[in-house]
């Protein structure tokens, strides 16, 4: 598997039968410079969104309309992607697995919220904030906790699903911080590579994992700290 970090929460992963983008936020991200988009989008077939704030949402409308790529989330924040256009949603929800040619996506919990702004300033709710873990035919299982903080059930999760990729949000304020996020790995997963990410795109959030790579020195786990655009194999 290839994986590519392109800044905040955004990452493409690449196998031998799919091109997968996840939580897609590419223009506007002060994470992404230097991305080229249209490489970073190319080829893709499907998007999967862990909830739909706008940082994660990101640019699935307009990536959705020109690749065709399937777009999977939550069965509220998909609705309200259809009535905007989206041709090809794949409504799921908290607990629900959906399956695909090469992998299977499933929706598990995440503390956090979902919603978009409307231009008169109400916010309206976009179903629940989740973590999705990706079952491969041929690649390790990976599981990015899309926005959350550390809860006790992520030992349910993997004895579940037992992953061995996993991505964690380290930025603090929005999310867990990095030393909450390392407890959260070494307390609850036996990863074989972990990875930080929602950090250093905006300055009101950490700026570097430092907090989470200084939490996990000692553990079996593997912490890859690419730097934006970076492709590296797993």
């Amino acid at each position: 598997m290839k994986i590519t970090w392109l800044g905040h929460s955004a990452f493409r992963l690449e196998t031998t039968k799919n091109t997968i983008l996840i939580d897609p936020f590419l223009n506007g991200n002060p994470g992404a410079k230097g991305v080229d988009i249209k490489e970073a989008t190319r080829g893709v077939d499907h998007i999967i969104l862990t909830h739909g704030h706008g940082d994660h949402v990101g640019d699935t409308i307009a990536l959705a309309k020109e690749t065709g790529a399937l777009v999977t989330g939550n069965a509220d924040l998909v609705s309200w992607l259809a009535s905007k256009g989206v041709a090809r949603v794949d409504p799921t929800n908290t607990g629900g697995t959906v399956s695909y040619d090469g992998f299977t996506v499933t929706y598990v919990n995440a503390l956090h919220s979902s919603a978009q702004l409307t231009e008169d300033g109400v916010s309206h709710s976009l179903g629940s904030a989740n973590g999705v873990v990706l079952h491969f035919d041929a690649d390790p299982t990976l599981y990015h906790m899309g926005d959350t903080d550390i809860f006790s059930d992520m030992a349910l999760i993997n004895e579940l699903h037992n992953p061995q990729i996993g991505i964690l949000p380290v930025g603090d304020r929005f999310t867990m911080g990095g030393a909450v996020a390392a407890l959260a790995a070494r307390r609850y997963f036996k990863f074989e590579q972990a990875i930080p990410c929602h950090y250093g795109s905006f300055p009101i959030i950490d700026q570097t994992p430092e907090n989470f790579v200084a939490g996990m020195e000692g553990a079996e786990t593997n912490v890859v700290v690419p730097t934006t655009n970076q492709q590296f194999t797993i």
